[in-house]
């Protein structure tokens, strides 16, 4: 099985990879592991590799020709791709893509040790720069390939990481894929915590009261509720347009997921 991960800035998919690699001994593939074999072929440090892709494109097409033949050579082994564009390349994976709030991200990158580089005075300076990285990089493999990595059209599983474990997360990747595998057909599934559907100061009493049957159905659900619930995507949230007393009930169940039909 080959799985391709890719995800907002500080979604955590790293750790997701770390952990789908100690918990089911899949190997991981990121784009740096690929960068990094690329440049031992060319007799090149990684830093002289990097130096040269900024001013010709010819070595990102190089690592997307190298991601190609290690799914292509490697097709009896059970690898995680790493990488914002893993799920073109690669010939037949999983296609995931761990979306978060950006409050949330920039939470975790200010929390996180990740050099000088990514250092930020303030949580505000975290979010816009991290904003501004975001915006960057979809311009830039806009230009290079024609290819836009944050609509979810192009996955086969779209799970939001705000409010939810990596354990977790990883055991219903897992799961969504071998699905998958054995239905043989393409399908997408958008996962969201309803802690990102509703807040809880727009939850009255009065629909504690009236919700409580279904909340004492939900609390015995462990991962997404049965239930329809579709929303826009606005540019950090959703707005729930049909289903919000099945969220509502979600929340106050505190269930990990509702799975959302984007419109």
């Amino acid at each position: 099985m080959h799985i391709t991960i890719t995800g907002n800035l500080g979604s955590g998919k790293s750790t997701i990879c770390k952990l789908l690699n100690e918990k089911y001994q899949f190997e991981v593939y990121s784009t740096g592991k690929v960068q990094r074999e690329l440049a031992r072929q060319m007799n090149m440090t990684t830093l002289e590799l990097n130096q040269l892709m900024c001013s010709d494109h010819k070595y990102d097409n190089m690592i997307d020709d190298a991601t190609m033949r290690i799914s292509r050579e490697n097709k009896d082994k059970n690898i995680i791709f790493d990488s914002r564009l893993a799920w073109h390349f690669v010939e037949h994976s999983f296609k995931v893509f761990v979306s978060v709030s950006l409050d949330e991200a920039a939470a975790r990158v200010m929390n996180d040790q990740r050099g000088q580089e990514e250092r930020y005075s303030s949580l505000e300076e975290a979010k816009r720069l991290l904003a501004e990285r975001a915006a960057t990089e979809k311009v830039r493999y806009k230009d290079i390939y024609n290819l836009n990595y944050m609509d979810f059209s192009n996955y086969n599983l779209i799970i939001d990481s705000t409010y939810c474990t990596p354990d977790k997360i990883v055991d219903i990747i897992l799961k969504e894929a071998k699905e998958y595998e054995k239905a043989g057909i393409e399908t997408s599934k958008l996962l969201v915590s309803p802690r990102r559907l509703v807040k809880e100061e727009d939850i009255t009493n009065e629909d504690k009261v009236r919700l409580r049957d279904l909340v004492s159905e939900y609390q015995k659900v462990d991962t997404v509720i049965d239930a329809v619930i579709t929303a826009y995507k606005t540019e950090e949230d959703y707005e729930v347009q049909e289903g919000l007393d099945y969220v509502k009930a979600a929340f106050l169940a505190e269930v990990p997921y509702c799975e959302v039909k984007s419109i």
